[in-house]
């Protein structure tokens, strides 16, 4: 390193899309100048993603983002970043030198990135610096919904609203979930004798982009793939040469939620009620700062099972006085009998119902009446001080399957499902994550605290793996991930993919990209069957047997001949939206789920997962032909969605109505220049809306790959925006048309076609 930390070994190239690719002499060098490439490239999305893994963005974005500040600092993002870390570099400091390496670049490019950064001076945000463990926290923050646990609170919800018998009746891959494709096609099927392996992950849209195009170079190795800006390495994507990965997300539930009570002790500390009995949790506050108001001052609790993050501060008043008052009186209640007030305190216990003697069981019985009810949070960082960071050096090394799967076993969160292949012509095809062993019941719902059957046994749970023939398929539906979680996606995806790879055995680079752009909405089935089953003249006059109108027989018959491809500009795709949000708005709003529409008490950070709308509208194949809604008012719906419809102005063509809508930390007062999209939540060429409620599509293609194992250079890849994450940089959104077509830019590995970066 020179001066100024910046290896003279170190160059940075870009190819045509202004994709880096770095070389330098030796892993450390590297990771700095991955670190700093990044910061330089993406300063501002880096620094929301800081604040954001330590709960301080409503210090410049204002109080809208309170609650989301509030949930990081509960669950202790940054806290278990620094436990992992520390483990990290006690147990592995190889690597921990590799991230702090990584983490100094990052510090170094900072000011250079924020200099091109408009954000910084319209928020008034100064550049901070990163810590050593600031990509753990990031990657933590990025991944800490992504298992969807707030599912939990919805079926208590479902439960004590609807009835038990309706718990999973919504279970189905939502609107506040990750998901992916992802496909391997072996040698023996491939026009080049020669692995294929393709897909897409799909996450709620940012700009600039969640995924980051890059090339990383020294003499141990040479990869290109697709990083998280933030996070060194490529966990997720990566192509060395002689091997390639991909993942897809398992749908595994490996984190738990415990209903916990809490009492106030008289000098202000808190007491949990567990298996044991009460036991000291820790307490602490913290104050976050908002932009433009007053400060916040949160609690902070924790007990022996994890974080609270919900009921915090819904303690009743005069908690404390009561537990003085009742330890008053047990305390002149032992002196009366010569007892100590130590023992009357343990006298105390066993009548709360948790006597050591009676044994955990027994103590589990009853449930503790004094103090107040809050929710807690466990997840496998937090309880292990791992969070599998060791893994990621050990993937660039990887020349075989063997290496990547080896890898893996040290993979923790989160958990997903792995493709790889090599030149040698080995396949993988594994679970990888760590997911506790524990009660069903702790997958489903909120489970008591004090009851020892819902506690984690030491050993995480094995993670399947199965062999690949011609080629292997993974959506995120009940596969091979099915021992290990409770909601998948539907199959339609996945059935798709695994229909059209059966069709050739002569597969390319080229011809495999098509099937990223795949419209064909299988999860349309259901609804057409219903609309068919109402009946329909289609000509003639005044209303046939079924109660339709001529109108609505003619919007029937377009349904029943439409090729149910969602293409941007098909009409009929349009139409059947309409139909379909018409469908959902009224099933929402039956009678038989009056019970579900008042807003849930839980965290505003959580509605994504409990809104009755959009669990509608995800379970409507489900609800159509399962539920409390009777059949005969299905057909009623049905009918009354075709009159409405036909009734109005005729739907536009599905791109019109079906846009882009990206979070962006600062949003954009241009909303007209997101594009139309094709596809849907349910196609291969996925893009997510709310049917009934917005066409708008905030969840996508995060990025779309192709890893060719005969020829590296005729791989693809593609992300939505570009490589620069500054507006007015040829680079910020040159990608964008490409995209939307489903199309990917080539991936370029001869360094005479680079263009080396000057300084």
């Amino acid at each position: 390193m020179d001066g100024i930390g910046v290896s003279v070994s170190i160059e940075v190239y870009r190819d045509a899309w202004g994709v880096p690719h770095l070389r330098a002499a030796d892993q450390d060098e590297l990771a700095f100048a991955q670190g700093r490439v990044t910061a330089r490239d993406r300063a501002w999305q880096l620094e929301v993603e800081r604040h954001r893994a330590q709960g301080t963005t409503a210090a410049f974005l204002g109080a809208a983002e309170l609650g989301w500040d509030t949930f990081a600092r509960r669950s202790r993002l940054a806290d278990t970043a620094r436990r992992c870390f520390e483990r990290l570099e006690r147990e592995d400091p190889r690597t921990a030198a590799w991230v702090r390496a990584y983490v100094d670049g990052v510090n170094d490019g900072l000011a250079e990135g924020a200099g091109r950064a408009p954000e910084f001076a319209e928020t008034g945000l100064a550049p901070g610096r990163w810590e050593p463990w600031t990509p753990l926290a990031v990657w933590l923050t990025t991944h800490i919904l992504f298992a969807g646990f707030p599912t939990k609170l919805w079926r208590e919800e479902v439960a004590r609203r609807l009835g038990e018998e309706w718990t999973e009746l919504f279970a189905t891959d939502g609107p506040g979930t990750s998901g992916s494709n992802g496909w391997l096609v072996a040698g023996g099927r491939t026009a080049s004798g020669a692995a294929l392996v393709a897909g897409d992950p799909h996450r709620f849209i940012e700009a600039p982009g969640v995924y980051q195009q890059i090339r990383l170079a020294c003499p141990a190795y040479d990869v290109v793939g697709i990083a998280v800006p933030g996070i060194p390495g490529l966990a997720h994507f990566g192509h060395t040469g002689p091997v390639a990965w991909a993942i897809t997300n398992a749908m595994s539930d490996y984190q738990d939620l415990y209903r916990e009570r809490l009492r106030r002790l008289p000098d202000g500390g808190v007491e949990a009620y567990g298996p044991e009995g009460w036991r000291p949790a820790t307490t602490h506050t913290e104050t976050i700062e908002v932009a433009g108001g007053e400060p916040v001052v949160v609690e902070v609790i924790e007990t022996d099972r994890g974080p609270v993050i919900i009921g915090v501060d819904d303690e009743p008043e005069g908690a404390a006085s009561g537990r003085a008052a009742s330890e008053g009186m047990a305390s002149e209640s032992a002196a009366e009998d010569g007892g100590s007030p130590d023992q009357a305190s343990r006298d105390q216990s066993s009548h709360d119902g948790a006597s050591q003697d009676r044994g955990p069981q027994a103590q589990a019985s009853k449930e503790p009446a004094s103090g107040w009810e809050v929710v807690a949070l466990r997840y496998p960082p937090r309880v292990t001080g791992r969070l599998g960071f060791e893994v990621l050096p050990a993937l660039l090394r990887a020349r075989t399957v063997a290496d990547v799967d080896t890898a893996l076993d040290g993979w923790v969160e989160p958990v997903n499902v792995v493709l790889a292949a090599d030149t040698e012509g080995g396949l993988l095809h594994r679970v990888a994550g760590r997911v506790p062993v524990r009660h069903r019941a702790n997958s489903l719902r909120i489970v008591p605290a004090w009851d020892p059957a819902h506690a984690w046994e030491d050993a995480p749970a094995p993670l399947p793996r199965a062999e690949v023939g011609g080629h292997a398929v993974m959506a995120n539906a009940r596969g091979l991930a099915a021992p290990l979680g409770i909601e998948f996606a539907p199959p339609h995806r996945a059935d798709r993919i695994d229909a059209l790879l059966g069709a050739s055995a002569d597969w390319t680079p080229e011809s495999i990209t098509a099937v990223h752009r795949d419209t064909d909405n299988r999860s349309a089935a259901r609804l057409l069957a219903a609309v068919e089953r109402v009946g329909g003249t289609g000509s003639g006059s005044g209303q046939d047997p079924a109660g339709l109108s001529p109108a609505a027989s003619a919007v029937r018959d377009r349904l029943l001949a439409w090729d149910r491809r969602m293409d941007a500009e098909s009409t009929d795709a349009g139409l059947y939206a309409a139909v379909r949000g018409a469908v959902v708005r009224r099933f929402a709003a039956h009678d038989a789920f009056t019970a579900l529409r008042e807003p849930a008490p839980y965290p505003e950070v959580f509605r994504p997962w409990l809104a009755l709308g959009p669990r509608v509208a995800y379970a409507l194949e489900t609800l159509l032909v399962a539920g409390p809604v009777p059949a005969a008012d299905v057909d009623r719906i049905v009918r009354e969605a075709l009159d409405e419809v036909a009734a109005g102005e005729p739907p536009a063509a599905w791109g019109v109505t079906h846009r882009l809508a990206p979070w962006q930390a600062l949003p954009d007062p241009d909303d007209a220049q997101w594009p139309g999209l094709g596809g849907d939540h349910d196609c291969v060429f996925s893009t997510s809306s709310v049917p009934g409620w917005t066409d708008r599509s905030a969840r996508a293609s995060a990025a779309r790959y192709v890893w060719d194992l005969a020829d590296r250079e005729r791989s693809g890849w593609i992300v939505p925006f570009g490589a620069s994450g500054v507006p007015g940089d040829p680079h910020h959104r040159d990608q964008l048309p490409l995209w939307l077509r489903g199309e990917l830019a080539p991936v370029t590995t001869d360094w005479q076609n680079l263009t080396k970066e000057q300084g």
